[in-house]
């Protein structure tokens, strides 16, 4: 895992719900890291070794992910924004970026909503606009539909390439690895609450109010979320830039070199929230 002198990690008791966060200290406005789903936080190694290392990163396990148990009900966005916020306080963190992928983007938007004072600056990398959006392929979400790929390096390895596109393919082993490194593999039930969530879930109404400069990063050979789905969060977004590339699904990962300056470059980039 990447891992430092300077990182801390917590289990934080939030009501009835533990958290696990790991923070890697360092300098400027925080980043926090809101991951796919199923995913522990593990899996955005590459990105964050990729990013400025004297940068401050906050990175987190939603509820029956990775080796934060699983919460005692289904839940929504709504709820989980608002226990991040609860988690930030505990650790003594005012303003932030927050950047989401895939499933995690849609708790950005939601954070970013809420709190639009808190969040600074919003990165969305290939997600969508939650039940209401462009579906990728019937038989590509199908694999989605369990958390199996986090649990079997085999399975992990013989589909990355058909679900995520991009340069998944020539990665499989390499994301097998990643996967099989975490520190746990979440729960069956865990998967099912993020599911639920997604499937409830819009955030159509709110891109308007949202007004944090946003930064959308999507692939054109994304099978999961095809292409169209950015250009409407650029559409409906009042302040977005959209960055597109001709990976897939999960190329913070597996292009983190090259995917890592340019959300740097958004990060740094002068000028007040309009």
């Amino acid at each position: 895992m990447t891992d430092d002198a300077r990182t801390t990690r917590h289990e934080i008791a939030v009501g009835r719900q533990r958290i696990r966060v790991h923070v890697r200290h360092g300098f400027g406005v925080p980043l926090v890291l809101c991951n796919g789903i199923g995913a522990g936080l593990e899996v955005l190694d590459p990105f964050v070794a990729a990013l400025d290392p004297a940068a401050t990163i906050v990175r987190f396990d939603v509820p029956g992910a990775g080796a934060s148990p699983p919460s005692f009900a289904p839940y929504g966005f709504g709820y989980l924004a608002r226990l991040l916020g609860q988690v930030l306080d505990r650790l003594g963190i005012g303003t932030v970026d927050v950047l989401g992928l895939s499933w995690g983007g849609a708790l950005a938007q939601q954070f970013a909503f809420q709190n639009p004072r808190r969040c600074r600056r919003l990165v969305l990398v290939a997600t969508a606009t939650g039940a209401l959006m462009v579906p990728g392929h019937p038989r590509v979400l199908a694999k989605m539909l369990t958390g199996r790929r986090f649990t079997d390096p085999g399975r992990a390895a013989a589909i990355a390439g058909r679900i995520y596109g991009g340069t998944a393919a020539d990665h499989s082993h390499d994301i097998a690895a990643l996967f099989g490194a975490q520190a746990q593999t979440g729960s069956a039930i865990g998967y099912l609450h993020q599911l639920l969530a997604g499937a409830v879930w819009t955030s159509l109404p709110l891109l308007p109010v949202i007004r944090q400069p946003t930064l959308i990063v999507a692939g054109t050979d994304d099978p999961i979320v095809p292409i169209a789905n950015a250009h409407i969060l650029h559409r409906l977004l009042p302040h977005a830039t959209l960055h597109r590339h001709a990976g897939g699904h999960i190329e913070l990962i597996t292009d983190a070199d090259g995917l890592a300056p340019v959300i740097e470059a958004f990060l740094r980039e002068p000028g007040r929230r309009p």
